[in-house]
């Protein structure tokens, strides 16, 4: 059995991170909560019926983040009133969260079968189950790149002055939100065009501007062209959004 203090350290603290913020996106009949975190090698295969799997922008070739569920899930979406829904795009916003957490990107979801679940389990990657009333409900894995090694010998004000310089050209995925709410499976099955969903804001507040998931401005949204845009009204400092 892999411990989880023979991870690299920091990565288990990551991972749960990532975990805490898929929480509310992963779609469940009833709130979920975290489970102990464990090396994703611990995980039984078969007690997952598929899940979504999305590679990682950062970390290398094998950094990727994964939700698994059980076949509740997989038959509600399968039998939904408007026809099937894809499994990796059900989870996609939990991937992205978990991957805004990890400081990453996720890719599109990409949806995994039973027999493909067993592959993620590996020796380096982390699990941290998920519950709904104490009975376990989903998992999310995750394998992501050790920390990066100091180099001695370079001047270190020097290097971080190049390493900022050498982003200014890296694109980042900017959102706007308008406005969350929290919808049970059977509510999110259930909708049809002309439903209305009523957010948690009030007509008339501030929208946020997202940067990878990450708050950074609130401002007001205005028309540009014909197109929606944002007047930045307010930047969010560092303290507010930790």
């Amino acid at each position: 059995m892999t411990t989880t203090s023979e991870l690299h350290p920091g990565t288990v603290d990551r991972v749960v991170a990532a975990a805490e913020a898929a929480l509310a996106l992963v779609p469940a009949g009833a709130p979920l909560a975290l489970d102990a975190p464990r090396a994703a090698v611990d995980v039984d295969p078969a007690a997952w019926a598929a899940g979504a799997v999305a590679a990682l922008n950062a970390g290398g070739a094998n950094a990727q983040v994964a939700v698994l569920v059980g076949p509740d899930l997989v038959q509600a979406l399968a039998s939904a009133p408007a026809g099937a829904l894809d499994l990796g795009a059900a989870l996609q916003p939990a991937l992205d969260a978990a991957a805004a957490a990890l400081g990453c990107a996720a890719s599109a979801g990409r949806t995994l079968t039973a027999g493909e679940v067993a592959a993620l389990l590996t020796p380096d990657a982390v699990a941290v189950p998920l519950q709904a009333g104490g009975v376990p409900a989903a998992v999310v894995v995750a394998r992501t790149a050790s920390e990066t090694p100091t180099v001695r010998g370079l001047d270190s004000a020097a290097s971080q002055v190049r390493g900022v310089e050498l982003l200014h050209g890296v694109a980042m995925e900017v959102t706007v939100e308008l406005g969350r709410t929290r919808l049970s499976v059977r509510d999110l099955l259930a909708l049809t065009p002309g439903d209305v969903v009523e957010l948690d804001r009030a007509a008339g507040s501030p929208a946020d501007l997202l940067v990878n998931g990450r708050l950074i401005a609130r401002g007001e949204v205005v028309v540009l062209d014909e197109n929606f845009a944002l007047r930045v009204t307010e930047i969010v400092a560092q303290s507010a959004t930790a």
